[in-house]
């Protein structure tokens, strides 16, 4: 949908924007345009309690029933919620490695639909684009997969011969893109969008209600303009009753602080590594490759230079017993590969002999040599062991003091004892944050730490539990789902879109939105899609083609 060259009736409210076109804003279209979840009569769920309770009122669907009630005595991998129930719901006992049917039905209902724009700056799937090229898989396990549509049946039909449980980022990112137009949700995606600013916009003297002003600007592409180039971008600005903040976390990679992270060889992508590989940079004759962080994306890159034979040295500030570790938390069987990382961080542990008096005056004279196989034996495990993985060095509960110009790398473990090493490129794998720039002080304020910066591990942005509005906002309406919250598995931030479209519906059934005239999904659409430009538009006019 091309923002600038439609307009909607100067004044008028959208019901809904959600900022962010990734697996959080398709979900919550999907629930959004009448697609509604029901207990199937012939079903039934493992877990008799959340049975019983579905059966209590079988006439009413997921979106009209009490989600806190349902919640109770749940356990599940999220800390949120509504997001374990939907995903009992959708993939019961998937933990176990259980293959069961979902007690769901799917109904569409168009009456329930509520009229919604979906903004993004790519294409439908959001960040997973970013990631085409990858040479590396991604356990299936249906977690990535959005309702009513089998990822794994979607992969039959792409190619024919389907390994059982894998899938590359491409191809998950074209299974999101696929989805939008599978089920009819293109007329509801803005795509090449950059969203500038969200304010609240007060209540003016003719009665028109307080609601959220969104602006921002689009990418126009496909015609050669004055100056020789194909695109430019357009500004836009639109009112709405409710806005959704589900951009992910991916846009901004998050740094150590340190001196000497801006030297050439130090990379803040696991792209920046795949292009180094491409290019023919690192080999098993190369100086070791420094990996920062714990997280699934240091962890890919571990498992990129080892298939190399590349000698890789892996830092990160946890204990590998700490139960927030992320290896800790999944199921062995179906992420084999992590677990072998796992297993890697633990039976390969650098451990130095006692340092001398004088080891922070010293520092040279305790680096290590350039390849994990001449480290001193008492430094690891030995190459002789069964489980021994040659050529990977694991530093636990160690951080990054400094960089420096000549390659080495300053570590100090948390008893302050300091070790250089040498290496031929350094990978920071610590996290991103999210651009929110189009937010108050970066959106800080609406963080669990108002002061702090959003993040999604240490500050995600608080919400409702049951109804993941968001508890700081300068007013009604506002909600952020996803990595916002805390949800880093796609698996679990459709329990947001349950959440938030739930809240939607009975806000609406409330009188919500009632303003003279209504609103229709038709009404809204045929305007906001079919309306032309053809006058100079005015200072209200919700978009602005120039």
């Amino acid at each position: 949908m091309d923002l600038h060259d439609k307009e909607i009736v100067p004044g008028e409210i959208l019901p809904v924007v959600i900022i962010g076109n990734g697996p959080s804003g398709i979900c919550l279209s999907y629930l959004l345009s009448g697609y509604t979840p029901y207990l199937s009569p012939e079903a039934s769920h493992p877990n008799p309690l959340l049975h019983s309770k579905l059966g209590e009122q079988p006439h009413l669907s997921l979106l009209e029933q009490d989600l806190e009630y349902l919640c109770e005595g749940l356990e599940g991998r999220s800390s949120n919620p509504v997001a374990v129930l939907f995903d009992s719901l959708l993939l019961p006992d998937s933990d176990f490695g259980l293959d069961h049917t979902s007690p769901l039905e799917w109904r569409y209902e168009p009456e329930r639909a509520i009229p919604h724009l979906v903004l993004g700056k790519g294409p439908p799937g959001g960040a997973w684009h970013a990631m085409e090229g990858s040479m590396l898989t991604l356990s299936l396990a249906n977690w990535m997969e959005l309702p009513g549509l089998k990822l794994k049946d979607w992969m039959r039909d792409k190619r024919r011969n389907v390994r059982n449980d894998r899938a590359t980022p491409a191809e998950i990112a074209s299974y999101y893109q696929h989805y939008v137009s599978q089920m009819s949700l293109e007329q509801n995606f803005a795509c090449g969008t950059t969203v500038t600013s969200v304010t609240r916009q007060p209540g003016s003297q003719d009665g028109a209600p307080p609601c959220w002003r969104v602006m921002g600007l689009q990418r126009r592409e496909g015609e050669v303009l004055g100056d020789g180039s194909v695109s430019e971008e357009v500004p836009f600005s639109l009112l709405a009753h409710n806005v959704v903040l589900a951009t992910g976390t991916h846009d901004i990679p998050a740094r150590l602080g340190v001196e000497g992270e801006s030297l050439p060889f130090i990379c803040h992508s696991f792209w920046e590594l795949e292009a180094a590989i491409s290019r023919g940079e690192l080999d098993q004759s190369s100086d070791p490759v420094l990996v920062v962080g714990a997280g699934l994306t240091a962890a890919d890159a571990v498992l990129a230079a080892h298939h190399l034979n590349t000698p890789v040295y892996h830092v990160f500030r946890r204990s590998v017993t700490d139960p927030g570790l992320i290896f800790n938390q999944l199921p062995k069987l179906l992420y084999p590969e992590y677990h072998k990382i796992h297993q890697m961080m633990t039976q390969q542990q650098y451990r130095p002999s006692p340092p001398p008096q004088d080891h922070a005056q010293n520092l040279h004279d305790r680096s290590t040599p350039s390849s994990p196989s001449s480290l001193p034996p008492s430094s690891s495990t030995t190459s002789s062991s069964p489980s021994s993985y040659p050529g990977y060095l694991s530093f636990p509960r160690h951080r990054v003091v400094a960089f420096r110009p000549d390659q080495k790398c300053v570590l100090e473990s948390d008893s302050g004892q300091r070790t250089v090493v040498q290496v031929s490129k350094v990978l920071v794998l610590i996290g991103a944050h999210p651009n929110l720039s189009f937010l108050d002080d970066n959106g800080r304020p609406l963080g669990v730490s108002p002061k702090e910066t959003i993040t999604c591990r240490r500050n995600p942005i608080e919400v409702d539990p049951f109804t993941n509005n968001v508890v700081a906002a300068d007013g009604p309406g506002m909600y952020a789902m996803g990595p916002l919250v805390g949800e880093n598995f796609v698996r679990f931030l459709k329990g947001g879109a349950l959440a938030i479209a739930s809240d939607l519906a009975k806000r609406q059934g409330e009188g919500w939105g009632k303003e003279e005239g209504g609103f229709t999904a038709d009404r809204l659409m045929d305007k906001w899609v079919d309306r032309q430009v053809t006058t100079q538009t005015k200072e209200e006019v919700c978009v602005v083609d120039s």
